[in-house]
């Protein structure tokens, strides 16, 4: 299959699984942020392997294992480059550990890899909006960071009422 032929298929099916958004109270709009699972079926084989792996990743931070997670996050990126969620996972490891540099420096990729690939993420929104948020609260622009934090949570207080993405919450 060809590059731009699984790109089309990877796009359609994350189209088919983004939901639908609602309106929650005072007219912000909600939506159910998006689980990297949802997508662990999505792509080429290379793609899968890619997910399956950040997936582990999600798992081995949940328990603990933060160096296992890393190198399975890093691993990911080796096999799949343009995989956004391994970039994603990755930012959100970073937060995590209180690093902002990190975190945004993945952020970026990630959105840049989503806007390359033409595809458009309501479900994500949340997410980097979230991360973004925490970063920049780290560090030291607690403003700017309550801005992004306030979005996130208009979109997606499920997930993002306590200010931060658990491994669980993304996986």
């Amino acid at each position: 299959m060809t590059r731009r032929r699984r790109l089309l298929v990877t796009a359609l099916g994350l189209a088919l699984t983004l939901g639908c958004a609602v309106r929650g109270p005072g007219g912000a709009l909600r939506t159910s942020p998006l689980r990297i699972s949802e997508m662990a079926d999505e792509g080429d084989v290379t793609r899968r392997a890619s997910t399956r792996l950040v997936l582990s990743g999600l798992v081995s931070d949940a328990q603990g294992s933060s160096s296992l997670a890393l190198s399975q996050y890093e691993r990911a990126i080796q096999i799949d480059p343009p995989n956004a969620f391994a970039y994603l996972a990755l930012a959100r490891h970073y937060a995590d550990r209180s690093d902002p540099e990190r975190t945004l420096e993945y952020l970026a990729q990630a959105e840049l890899l989503l806007e390359s690939q033409g595809v458009s993420f309501p479900r994500v929104e949340p997410h980097l909006s979230g991360l973004r948020g925490s970063a920049l609260h780290t560090a030291g622009r607690p403003d700017e960071a309550e801005l992004l934090l306030d979005h996130a949570r208009a979109l997606a207080p499920s997930v993002w009422g306590d200010g931060r993405l658990s491994p669980e919450e993304l996986r």
